[in-house]
C-alpha cells in the first residue's frame, strides 16, 4: 500500500513560507526541482515514492512554486536558505537529489555550508568553460515578457533557448500543465540566475560523495556538462544512463539513486576515496 505523505511548512530567514512533504523512514533525502517543477508537477513525486521504502524522502516547493510563497527582491542565497531551514527541519545532514537547474542550487548550496552527506545530480547545466557574469540576458527577456503579461511566451522562450525540443514544448501547451507553468513563468528567472551562480572554483569546496548523471540520449552539450562538473568535484563521479533527452526513467534512476545514498555503489565509493 503506497505511503502517504505527511505534509509541513517551514520558515526561511527572510520570512518565505516553504512547503513540503515527509514519506518513509530512514536516512534524509532532499529531492530539490528544476526549472518549472514542484511538488505536484514533475518527477520527484514518482520518484520518491520509489525511494520511500528505504529513506526518508523530502519533497517541497520551491519559492514562489506550489504551496509555497515568495519575497522579493530574489537572491540565490534565499533559496540557500530555504533549502537550510528545511534541511534543520527534516534531518541534518541529509542527501541531496537535485535534476537539471535544481542539481546547479544543490551544489551551490553545499559548496556555502550547508551539511550534506551526499549529493546526487542529474544533468547540472553548468558550462565551466564559461565564467559566471552574475547576469543573464535570458533571464531579463523572460522577466520582461511576465511583466508584459505574457507568461506562456515567457515559459515556451526558455523552453526554446534552453534546448527542449519544439514538439515537447507544441505537447507541453496542449496539456493540463501548462496553466500551472504559466503561474510560476516567474521562477524560471531564479533558476537562469542560479545557473550563473557558482564559479567552477566554489565546486573545490564540497566534499561530499556527488554522483553526477547523465542520459545516453541527452545532447552533447548536457553530457558534457555532467562529464565536467564531475571532474570538477573532489569526490565526483559520473554515470551515463539510458533514457530520454534530459531526463531518465523513475524506474532506473530511483535503484542506482538507491544504491548510491546507500554507500553500496562500489564504483563511486572507490573514486570517493572510501
Amino acid at each position: 500500500m503506497p505511503m502517504i505523505p505527511v505534509e509541513g511548512t517551514v520558515r526561511s530567514a527572510d520570512g518565505t513560507t516553504i512547503a513540503y512533504e515527509r514519506s518513509g523512514t530512514g536516512p534524509t533525502v532532499v529531492m530539490v526541482d528544476a526549472a518549472g517543477g514542484f511538488r505536484a508537477m514533475g518527477p520527484m513525486r514518482p520518484l520518491a515514492a520509489l525511494l520511500a521504502d528505504e529513506f526518508t524522502v523530502v519533497c517541497y516547493d520551491r519559492r514562489g512554486r506550489g504551496g509555497s510563497s515568495d519575497t522579493a527582491p530574489y537572491h540565490v542565497e534565499r533559496e540557500v536558505d530555504d533549502l537550510r531551514a528545511l534541511v534543520e527541519e527534516v534531518g541534518d545532514p541529509a542527501c541531496l537529489f537535485g535534476f537539471s537547474s535544481g542539481a546547479v542550487l544543490a551544489l551551490v548550496a553545499a559548496a556555502r555550508g550547508l551539511p550534506v552527506g551526499r549529493l546526487a545530480l542529474l544533468e547540472p547545466p553548468i558550462d565551466l568553460a564559461k565564467p559566471p557574469t552574475g547576469e543573464s540576458g535570458l533571464a531579463a527577456e523572460i522577466a520582461q515578457l511576465v511583466a508584459a503579461g505574457r507568461r506562456g511566451d515567457a515559459v515556451a522562450h526558455f523552453q526554446a533557448s534552453i534546448g527542449v525540443p519544439a514538439e515537447l514544448t507544441e505537447g507541453m501547451r496542449e496539456s493540463p500543465s501548462w496553466p500551472a507553468l504559466e503561474r510560476l513563468a516567474h521562477t524560471l528567472v531564479y533558476d537562469l540566475t542560479i545557473v550563473d551562480a557558482l564559479p567552477a572554483d566554489e565546486l573545490a569546496r564540497i566534499g561530499a560523495p556527488t554522483l553526477v548523471i547523465d542520459s545516453e540520449q541527452s545532447d552533447a552539450r548536457l553530457r558534457g556538462w555532467a562529464a565536467g562538473v564531475a571532474a570538477a568535484l573532489p569526490h565526483g563521479h559520473r554515470r551515463s544512463m539510458r533514457g530520454d533527452w534530459h531526463q531518465v526513467p523513475e524506474a532506473d534512476l530511483a535503484p542506482a539513486l538507491a544504491d548510491f545514498f546507500a554507500g553500496r555503489d562500489a564504483t563511486v565509493e572507490l573514486a570517493a576515496g572510501r
